[in-house]
């Protein structure tokens, strides 16, 4: 009976063809995750590395900087030459000046020494105290300066230490001892050193890492801890071998796979140059949180194979019994639409998901063909607008005429201001009943604008200020036509005459690239947030909706004009402004493909 029967013979192949490779996509899968998460987890944090050990860098380079601009000083070089035969006050208030210069040029230098090498004179200075004079010190800080005289770059960088003071709590700092030599001969002239705070080094290094599931640590050339967040290593090189191995790299970067009792995973190096003080910056993190995504994906791969494995048993079941024979059935229904038959009588399927689709099926062939015939009668309903448009307007030659020898008969009653209203009032004319042009230059709606405007201010007078301002790169840009007008004439609807002060409206132009970039600003009382987000939704809305009214409708003709010509690439954003008044924001492409304008197809 097995053997016979095609569902038992599809149930087991479907099972061996399911479990098999399911398995071995799990395994294929979690290796394949695991090793791409690890090197994923190893390029970011190189990145991140490498971008602190450039903040670091940049940081000792700077306070480096303030060591070799003491050569930038003749004053003070010449002083240290003849250190033994200068000690007048100019000299002494020189050796101040720039002692405190270096002081407070950074919030974490503690102390400035300054110790003449031809006299052992040290001069110090730091923000708790005055400068000093002092004599025979030398000595308290003489390795470290053997160690400058040695270095190719005449510095050294003297390691994290604790620094105990009586009158406050320990503070851990870190030294840079610079030699100032005789240029161009190698004589040493003096020694310079910076006492400086670790916080700065501490907030650097706290952005590198995450504090719950890596380790971070700075560690100097010669071995010693700078900064770690794990409080629990010791502070000695030989019980930390990773340590010795880090510093034995020759790499400057890089990465190690470490496993010993307290640590098992990977670590990430990047090393300063020498010049900063050869620094090792280190990133342990453990498997343990490096793997942690690759198994969470693994157990969510086995979830949905066990949901999967099941819903492939039961669509065996089903498939056979009720989905083939009903999704033939639709396929000839679909055949009888593709040759023209849109009345097509489609008998119910089922009220499962095949019936469903068979219902909608026949319900989007009914909206189709409403379509069709409302497209139809649409056509007709255009055509018959038009006619009764090109009925209703009055001769536009006649209305010239007429406001010409309106101008006319004002001029010669000596009333020019008279004749300055009708003209205006003809360009607008002009301007609103050309009908043959939908695009226009910015120049063309701009003349418009400011004879609109030039109307009003004759109507309200002082209470009323303009500023229309555009970039001549600009005035030939092709823009909707009559684009501006409903916005400002919205702010006389509505923000004019709710002023408290004199009503301004500004209107700039300006080009943001490959774009326009217009605004229109008043001083009108704006708008509530609700009220904005009712306009908002307003303009959005294909269809009408229950926040249209008839003060919303100039923007929603602009937005809607806007979306027609420039589908998506065009901008156009309300809001209020701080200091009060409204703000429309107008965002156009100088250059539109012709394919995507809208408005060139008829």
């Amino acid at each position: 009976m097995f053997k016979s029967s095609i569902r038992n013979k599809l149930i087991a192949f479907l099972l061996i063809a399911t479990i098999v490779p399911f398995g071995t996509s799990i395994i294929v899968t979690y290796f394949h995750t695991k090793e791409s998460l690890k090197n994923q987890v190893v390029q970011e944090n190189s990145n991140l590395l490498y971008q602190g050990r450039v903040n670091l860098e940049g940081y000792i380079n700077e306070l480096n900087g303030l060591t070799l601009s003491l050569y930038n000083n003749p004053g003070f070089i010449n002083f240290l030459k003849n250190s033994t035969k200068e000690n007048n006050y100019l000299t002494i208030g020189i050796i101040r000046n720039v002692i405190q210069t270096i002081l407070y040029a950074e919030d974490n230098i503690e102390r400035v020494n300054i110790t003449i090498a031809e006299d052992d004179r040290i001069v110090s200075a730091s923000k708790r105290s005055a400068v000093v004079f002092t004599k025979d010190l030398m000595a308290k800080n003489q390795d470290y300066y053997i160690k400058a005289i040695e270095s190719p770059n005449n510095m050294y960088i003297e390691p994290l230490r604790t620094l105990y003071e009586n009158t406050a709590k320990p503070r851990k700092i870190f030294s840079i001892h610079r030699t100032l030599t005789d240029i161009p001969t190698d004589k040493v002239l003096a020694f310079v050193s910076l006492e400086i705070s670790s916080d700065k080094i501490y907030k650097l290094s706290q952005n590198l890492y995450n504090q719950d599931s890596e380790e971070f640590y700075i560690i100097s050339a010669e071995g010693k801890l700078i900064y770690s967040s794990n409080h629990d290593v010791p502070d000695k090189q030989e019980d930390q071998q990773w340590i010795n191995t880090l510093i034995a790299a020759k790499n400057e970067s890089g990465t190690m796979e470490w496993k010993e009792d307290s640590f098992n995973g990977v670590m990430i190096y990047d090393q300063l140059p020498e010049t900063s003080g050869g620094w090792f910056l280190v990133k342990r993190i453990p498997y343990s949180s490096l793997y942690e995504s690759a198994f969470n994906v693994t157990k969510i791969n086995i979830m949905f194979g066990v949901i999967g494995l099941v819903l492939v048993i039961l669509a065996t079941l089903f498939v056979s019994f009720r989905i083939t024979s009903p999704i033939r059935v639709l396929l000839q229904y679909i055949q009888q639409v593709e040759k023209g038959n849109m009345k097509v009588e489609l008998e119910p399927l089922g009220n499962d998901e095949i019936g469903v689709l068979g219902f909608r099926f026949k319900n989007m062939i009914e909206k189709i063909d409403d379509l069709i015939n409302r497209e139809y009668k649409l056509e007709l309903e255009n055509k018959t607008n038009q006619l009764k448009v090109l009925q209703s307007q009055i001769n536009p030659h006649f209305l010239y005429n007429a406001l010409q020898s309106i101008g006319t008969i004002a001029l010669k009653n000596k009333v020019p201001q008279i004749y300055t209203l009708v003209t205006h009032l003809s360009k607008i004319m002009r301007y609103g009943m050309n009908m043959e042009e939908d695009m226009v230059p910015l120049l063309k709606e701009i003349n418009y604008i400011n004879a609109y405007l030039l109307l009003q201010k004759e109507r309200f007078g002082d209470q009323l200020e303009y500023s229309i301002q555009a970039d001549e790169e600009v005035l030939n840009v092709p823009v909707p036509k009559m684009i501006l007008q409903p916005i400002i004439e919205n702010y006389f609807k509505h923000g004019f005459e709710s002023r408290d002060r004199v009503g301004k409206i500004e209107i700039e132009c300006k080009k943001d690239g490959t774009f326009l970039a217009i605004r229109i600003l008043d001083n009108g009382s704006g708008v509530s947030e609700v009220r904005l987000k009712e306009i908002n939704l307003f303009l959005n809305e294909e269809n009408s909706s229950p926040y249209s009214s008839d003060s919303n409708i100039g923007l929603k003709n602009v937005h809607s004009r806007l979306r027609l010509n420039y589908d998506q690439q065009a901008t156009f954003e309300l809001s209020n402004q701080e200091n009060g008044g409204f703000l429309v924001f107008i965002k156009l492409p100088i250059t539109v493909e012709e394919e995507k304008n809208e408005s060139d197809h008829y």
